[in-house]
């Protein structure tokens, strides 16, 4: 907890394996194996804890304290807010996963720019030094490396940073990551996430009432939703759905109001889930937000113009948000991000 008011904006960190190649016995599960105290006692080091958790065939998804935690067989990815620090997880990370044979591919470390910068503890508050503890973390074998800070020129205070590292030049992994960042909240929209007097004791029946009242639930109607509510204010969720996973973050209180919303995505979806712009139309729209930024990573993918521009005529017409900034990078074993800013048409 920050000194003026809960840091929203998260630290996002995706570490991705592969199996030795001296290995005969390779487990599907992978990376799953890792048992819970074990996770626990990274999570420890973190300064979060699990609240929820649920799985399918594919990954395990963790609700935490502050956030979420997601554990594919050959993927990890955390994200947390407050301030916590992620960083510490690296080390540990790498070395379970050693203990299931599994070698680390690609880092990637991202986060927008913290609405209070100040109350962040070392290494946060500089990039440049959350790029060096990341670098002396990794493996000399992810020579691939990249650090880079998305400025936009409309909103120079809201930038995007991305730190990249991989063993490759060339992704490993198709699937389309957005990420997106909502500031200054309608206030109506907001109160679906206080508790309500009489819940105070049953953070899951809050949780669903928060997920069912906000209209979250329409987002993807084919996700199981885990969600949980904190008291007094304040939600979190993680979607499952196949493969894919999405998650959403809120922290409503007036002055610093702040939601963010994640999922990864596939352009070759034929049921809809894969239309990016209707995907984040919806989930945009649970917040009216003055401010909207989104980063969208193009990960194995190849960077689809035509998706980009789609987004910027779609929000504008449905939800009165005009892109203001648009800029892109590319990154070693990551590919394409582009990195989109919105505010209301009137301003």
């Amino acid at each position: 907890m920050a000194v003026s008011g809960f840091e929203g904006f998260e630290k996002r960190l995706e570490l991705r394996f592969f199996h030795d190649n001296s290995t005969t016995n390779k487990n599907p599960m992978g990376l799953r194996l890792i048992d819970f105290e074990s996770l626990d006692q990274v999570l420890t080091q973190v300064q979060c804890t699990v609240v929820s958790a649920v799985a399918n065939r594919s990954f395990d998804a963790y609700v935490l304290s502050e956030s979420s935690l997601f554990v594919y067989p050959t993927k990890i990815i955390i994200k947390t807010c407050g301030t916590t620090r992620l960083l510490k997880s690296i080390r540990p990370f790498i070395h379970l996963a050693r203990t299931l044979n599994l070698t680390l591919r690609a880092c990637r470390y991202s986060r927008g720019s913290f609405i209070f910068p100040n109350s962040q503890p070392f290494p946060y508050t500089s990039f440049e030094d959350e790029v060096v503890i990341v670098e002396e973390s990794l493996p000399k074998s992810l020579r691939h490396r990249k650090a880079s800070v998305m400025t936009p020129s409309n909103n120079p205070s809201r930038a995007w940073h991305v730190f990249a590292a991989s063993a490759d030049v060339e992704p490993d992994e198709r699937v389309v990551v957005v990420e997106v960042c909502m500031t200054e909240l309608d206030r109506v929209n907001a109160r679906s996430f206080f508790r309500r007097k009489g819940d105070e004791k049953n953070s899951d029946s809050a949780g669903k009432e928060m997920t069912r009242l906000s209209g979250i639930d329409m987002i993807n109607e084919n996700a199981f939703i885990c969600d949980f509510a904190f008291d007094p204010c304040g939600y979190s969720m993680n979607g499952v759905d196949g493969e894919r996973y999405s998650t959403i973050h809120v922290t409503p209180e007036d002055g610093f109001s702040y939601a963010s919303f994640e999922c990864g995505l596939s352009l070759c979806d034929d049921d809809g889930r894969g239309d990016i712009a209707e995907v984040l139309t919806r989930a945009i729209d649970v917040f009216r937000p003055s401010c909207v930024s989104i980063a969208t990573t193009y990960g194995g993918e190849d960077y689809d113009h035509e998706v980009t521009k789609r987004v910027e005529r779609v929000l504008p017409k449905k939800l009165g948000l005009k892109c203001r900034s648009r800029l892109m990078d590319e990154f070693p074993g990551s590919g394409t991000v582009v990195f989109q800013s919105f505010t209301p048409r009137r301003r």
